[in-house]
Formats: C-alpha cells, sequence, structure tokens
C-alpha cells in the first residue's frame, strides 16, 4: 500500500516545474521520476500547445505512459485540450464557436491588433493562425522564432480554413497595451468566455540583463573578446528556447466559457477512475486558480509555489518552495513521504 494519498499530480510548467531560466531542473525531474515510479500519474498542465512543451516533455520523460496505460495524457492550451505526449494525438478538446471568433477577431482589427488564433495542432496539421489586422509584436516574434511552431497568415478570419479547431484567441504585447485591450476584450466579451491576461514568458529580460552583464564590464575597464555569436544574438529579437516570465510584457487568453486546467484534469481523473480526493496540483499564475481552486475543494491537494500570486495561494491548501528553489521537488518529496 503506497504511503502517499494521491494518485494524480497536475503540474504547470511556467514558474512551476520551469526554473527562472525556463529549464526543468535536475531536483524536479529527478522528483517527476520518483513519483511516477511510486505509482502517481504525473501530468503537465499549461497554458502552452504541446509544440511548445517538448523540452519539459523530454526532460520529465512525459511522453512515456504511465504503468498499465496506454496513453501519456498532457493537458495544454489552458485546458482546452488533453493530448498524448507520446504520440501527439488529441484525446479530447473544447473548441471555441466560430461566430465568436470572428467577432474577437473583428474587435482587435478595430484596434489595429493582430490576433493569435491557436488550433488543434493533430486536427488541422498547424499551430498558429494570424490574422493580418495589426504588426506582428515583438514578443509574439521573439516566440514564433524559438518555438518549433507551425504558423499560418491570413488578411481575415474569414480566410480561416478549419475554423472548427480553434481552441483559443490570444496576444500579447507590452503591459500597458495590454491592459487597454483586456479592458476592451472583457466588456464586450467577458460574459461569454473563459478570458484571463498575465505576465507572459519572453526573452526581452534575459537579452537586457546579458546586455546590461557586457556594458558593466566595459565600464568598469574589463577587456572582453570579441564574440561574434554573443554580438549576433544580443542584437536580434532571439535568446534561445528558455524565456522568462516578464512582468513588462501581458498576454492574454481566450476561451470557451467552460475551459479550465481544472475541466481538463476532472475529466481525465474520471476516465482514469481517480476519486477527486485523490488528486494534487502545483501552480503559481492565474490560470492554475481554477485548477488548485478545484483540486482543493474537491477533497484533493492544492499546492501553490511560493512565488505564486495572491489568488493561487488563497486556493491551495499548501505551499511548497519558490521555482527558483526547486519547488515542485519539495512538495512532490512531502507528498511521497506522507507528510502531505
Amino acid at each position: 500500500m503506497p504511503r502517499h494519498r494521491y494518485d494524480l499530480l497536475a503540474l504547470d510548467l511556467d514558474g512551476t516545474l520551469y526554473g527562472p531560466d525556463g529549464r526543468v531542473s535536475p531536483a524536479n525531474a529527478a522528483a517527476v521520476r520518483a513519483a511516477r515510479e511510486a505509482g502517481i500519474e504525473v501530468v503537465i498542465c499549461t497554458g502552452r500547445g504541446i509544440a511548445e512543451s517538448k523540452t519539459a516533455i523530454a526532460a520529465t520523460d512525459s511522453h512515456i505512459p504511465a504503468k498499465g496505460r496506454q496513453v501519456a495524457p498532457i493537458v495544454v492550451a489552458g485546458g482546452a485540450m488533453v493530448a498524448d505526449a507520446a504520440s501527439g494525438r488529441t484525446l479530447h478538446r473544447w473548441p471555441m464557436n466560430a461566430g465568436l471568433v470572428r467577432r474577437l477577431c473583428d474587435h482587435f482589427a478595430r484596434r489595429g491588433r493582430a490576433p493569435l488564433i491557436l488550433k488543434d495542432r493533430d486536427a488541422a496539421g498547424f499551430d498558429y493562425l494570424v490574422v493580418n489586422s495589426g504588426p506582428l509584436e515583438p514578443p509574439i516574434q521573439w516566440w514564433f522564432s524559438v518555438m518549433n511552431v507551425e504558423v499560418k497568415f491570413v488578411d481575415h478570419v474569414d480566410q480561416d480554413q478549419h475554423p472548427e479547431h480553434t481552441v483559443r484567441v490570444a496576444f500579447a504585447a507590452v503591459t500597458p497595451v495590454m491592459l487597454e485591450l483586456a479592458a476592451s476584450v472583457s466588456a464586450e466579451f467577458g460574459h461569454e468566455t473563459m478570458l484571463q491576461h498575465f505576465a507572459a514568458v519572453t526573452g526581452v529580460k534575459q537579452r537586457a540583463e546579458e546586455r546590461a552583464a557586457r556594458k558593466r564590464a566595459v565600464h568598469a575597464g574589463v577587456t572582453m573578446p570579441r564574440d561574434a555569436k554573443l554580438e549576433a544574438d544580443l542584437s536580434s529579437d532571439d535568446s534561445g528556447p528558455h524565456g522568462v516570465k516578464d512582468e513588462n510584457v501581458q498576454l492574454l487568453e481566450v476561451f470557451d466559457r467552460q475551459v479550465s486546467k481544472w475541466t481538463a484534469i476532472r475529466r481525465l481523473a474520471a476516465e482514469q477512475g481517480i476519486a477527486p480526493e485523490r488528486i494534487a496540483a502545483v501552480g503559481d499564475e492565474v490560470n492554475d486558480v481554477a485548477l488548485i481552486e478545484g483540486v482543493s475543494m474537491g477533497g484533493g491537494l492544492g499546492i501553490a509555489m511560493g512565488n505564486a500570486v495572491p489568488a493561487v495561494k488563497k486556493a491551495a491548501k499548501r505551499e511548497t518552495k519558490s521555482y527558483a528553489e526547486d519547488g515542485v521537488a519539495h512538495a512532490i518529496d512531502r507528498i511521497l513521504s506522507g507528510e502531505w
């Protein structure tokens, strides 16, 4: 009989399983493996698409089905889809109404903004459809440049050949722009959608820190050898696939009203015969609130990261260390020991 009280553990990525460097630390990876060896189904539960989650999947062996399972489930797109990390196939999705998507895109167009329409890659054959109703914002340019995603561009949403495969409409921009847009979208669509906005993952802060370090060295009189590759990296928008959360850049996401990470995890648990009180989850951001709250209210264990926003901490039963201190590993250790 296992000492732990939980059969399913849902883990957010950015700000949770990923550390400040945008990577899964050795300690977190080892803890996930230990949880699986103890018989716990560990499920990544992220706002990213499956193609954007590949480094975490590889680092935690999340593409390997648990003992007795035929698939390796992963919750992606903020809960709008459950996919099989082993095959890339979609197991379930909550699509958006095509008419709602069209009205959202018209709203963006009136403000000169370019919406990002996320697709079910397994069904549509590509990841993002971008409507050319405004410029492609720098954070989006960076994201597309470092992620293995396929993007298509159209001049109007009516040119979308796969409207039935849309699961999210999103936009990323500097915070002042986003706050105005989020307010207008909420006022017009808040009653019929699930809408959230929070700090985006970008390469901007990372590049700024690298430039600042080189400037400090120069000002201190330190002669630095010329590094053509580094100089090219610093002058470009590409800081590698491991971005960092940047409070100066906000991501707006709009879903079907019933979508949340908790909706997806609850469905997955029911399919596997896992009782609500046998579910644990760890998260940090506003898109984790429904998950942590749902798990906690169902009798399971909702865990907030030490770096979590206040709403997540309020919904949680326990708080672990921050993502800079391997908080996921700390939480898993407490679960496996039977302390939590």
